[in-house]
């Protein structure tokens, strides 16, 4: 007896379905032929052999026209189905006769793309059949119904925006909790649902500014300051509410028919306040960072909402000290993602903190079109870029978020357009929590890995080193989740011996040997490239595999840039992962020289 469907197959519950079903038109014929004559098959292309993309179909529709015995009877469909499958060496069965006429045949179990094919072969042949497809799988289109969704190009906006919706159909964040270490919360109903407890954190009531030290209530009353307040040439500022505004890009409530969307709407945001009037303590924040991972602090009870990402967009000048660092690592060991700001000044990162430090996600900044912003730090630390906007010529090309009208303590709520590497982390961090809720063991190393291996190369310009490129949420959190479209991150191999780049003259070689893989390179080799050379746009670069074959990487060009510092994607799925692979750059201009300071490949 034949086992039920329900039983052999684990069902997808399809929620919504897209306004633009694919429908197929059926041609009628007024006379069948009595003996039909079966026709060569012709081939078949993967969209007729696929539920959804890299998965093979199980039932297909099957279309018969109108004078073929098996458009109207039921027996004569499952008769043709059961011949079919004998022809193709499958068990097919006929399921059911759908509204419009059409049969659905079940193809049995656990067919490979070809073995759907030889079937679908088998149905083209047959001169009764107007058409046979695969029962495509549907899924619910996630764009928010938030008023102001459509300005926030950060998240969707094909040149620099970070492919926010496409994770959506994995991964919300739900069963995830970010501490957003900052300058506290300001209540606003667009954010509140997805908020709980936090603490907090400041000690100092020159800071807190909210007459008292260190409490549960982790409330923002502003961190506006008066002339000469934090240093004798210091100028009035008014409050920012910046915590506000990086929770809100973090988990923003999502499809309430208001404001904005979060990054990962399903997530919750703890709030921790560190900063208040004129900054705040690394003290303060090594408290929090401790607290956030589910570490235990003297004097502050037991945290009940332990975080597996916190975001930190603050950031002070010199390098990260041995105290914040010892934090960092303990979190990371308790399992928390640390997501850090890259800074605002235009310089190096290697001499700002938190960016620094090791074992965390260093964010640089890009704008809209895909370059470096303006101020955003950069170098060797940064591992990633995302957006955080310029508002300097025009406001709306920065990053629009939760904020409140308040110009010292609280007024009414608002949004608000801001720019920043305060801006970009929180992009990350919501990244690291869609990961984190789509696979729940992944380890703060693999989350840095995957979001790295699975970036694009930025669309702009990045002097100074922006990271493995801009960030692409869609990828990365289908690649942890096991769908197709990207690399869990695998394993690095570098070269960090600095070669010199002779001026006009022939390529140099640089060579990383590859050991103890299996099988083919990856159709998403990661190929990372630093190197040091004014006018960039005279160099030419190939990746040489192991067989010798060459893949361009980089063409010479008009680009009178400085410095490559970005991350290829090669598809070599046809060279064997193992042996010499070597980096070719070749300067073909005169007048500049460079060096390539060193390189990486991540299968």
């Amino acid at each position: 007896m034949r086992t039920s469907d329900s039983l052999r197959r684990k069902l997808i519950s399809v929620a919504a379905v897209s306004a633009a079903l694919f429908t197929a038109a059926t041609t009628s014929v007024a006379v069948a032929q009595d003996s039909p004559t079966r026709e060569a098959a012709a081939p078949v292309p993967a969209d007729r052999t696929e539920a959804a993309p890299g998965t093979p179909a199980s039932r297909l529709i099957v279309g018969y026209k109108s004078g073929a015995a098996e458009a109207k009877s039921n027996k004569a469909a499952e008769a043709d189905a059961a011949a079919k499958g004998k022809e193709a060496g499958e068990d097919l069965d006929f399921q059911r006769r759908l509204g419009s006429g059409a049969a659905l045949v079940d193809l049995g179990e656990k067919l490979t793309k070809r073995d759907v094919a030889d079937v679908v072969a088998e149905y083209q042949a047959d001169p009764q059949v107007a058409y046979v497809v695969p029962d495509r799988l549907n899924k619910p289109l996630a764009t928010p119904n938030d008023t102001e969704y459509g300005k926030q190009w950060d998240l969707s906006e094909a040149t620099a925006g970070m492919n926010v919706p496409g994770a959506w159909d994995v991964a919300t964040g739900s069963g995830v909790t970010v501490a957003v270490i900052d300058t506290g919360y300001v209540t606003h109903s667009d954010l509140g649902a997805n908020i709980v407890g936090g603490y907090d954190f400041i000690s100092d009531t020159a800071v807190s500014n909210d007459g008292n030290g260190r409490d549960s209530n982790p409330a923002d009353t502003g961190d506006w300051t008066t002339d000469g307040q934090c240093a004798s040439d210091w100028t009035a500022t008014t409050s920012s509410w910046h915590g506000t505004h990086v929770a809100g890009t973090i988990a923003a409530v999502t499809n309430n028919g208001k404001g904005v969307a979060g990054i990962a709407y399903g997530a919750k945001v703890s709030p921790l306040r560190v900063l208040g009037q004129c900054g705040g303590y690394d003290s303060d924040i090594i408290d929090a960072i401790t607290w956030a991972s589910g570490g235990s602090v003297s004097g502050v009870p037991a945290n009940t909402n332990v975080a597996k990402v916190i975001n930190m967009s603050l950031g002070g000048g010199g390098a990260c000290t041995t105290a914040t660092q010892s934090a960092i690592n303990a979190a990371v060991n308790r399992g928390t993602t640390v997501v850090v700001a890259a800074g605002n000044s235009n310089a190096n990162a290697a001499n700002y903190s938190p960016a620094s430090c090791n074992n965390v996600i260093s964010v640089a900044a890009a704008d809209r079109q895909g370059n470096r912003s303006y101020y955003s730090n950069f170098g060797s630390v940064v591992d990633i870029a995302a957006p955080g906007g310029e508002t300097n010529s025009v406001t709306a090309n920065g990053i629009l978020s939760t904020l409140n009208s308040g110009s010292q303590g609280p007024s009414t709520e608002s949004y608000e357009y801001y720019q920043g590497t305060s801006m970009a982390a929180p992009h990350i961090a919501g990244l690291a929590a869609l990961m984190k809720s789509a696979n729940a063991s992944l380890t703060p190393a693999q989350i840095e890995s995957a979001i790295k291996s699975n970036a694009r190369t930025l669309p702009g310009t990045c002097s100074g080193g922006c990271g493995s490129g801009l960030a692409d949420a869609a990828k990365t959190v289908k690649a942890v989740s096991g769908s197709s479209g990207g690399s869990t991150g695998g394993t690095t191999f570098t070269s960090t011996s600095a070669v010199a780049i002779p001026d006009n003259a022939s390529a140099i070689e640089s060579s990383i040997a590859v050991s103890g893989r299996s099988g083919n390179a990856p159709s998403t080799l990661q190929v990372g490239v630093d190197i040091t050379h004014t006018y960039r746009g005279d160099l030419v670069i190939d990746l040489v595999a192991p067989d010798g074959s060459a893949y361009r990487l980089k063409s010479s060009s008009s680009d009178s840039a400085d410095n490559i510092s970005t991350t290829y994607t090669v598809n070599a799925s046809s060279e064997t992962a193992n042996g010499t692979w070597k980096l070719r750059v070749q300067d073909t201009a005169a007048q500049d020289t460079g060096t390539l300071n060193s390189w990486k490949l991540t299968f």
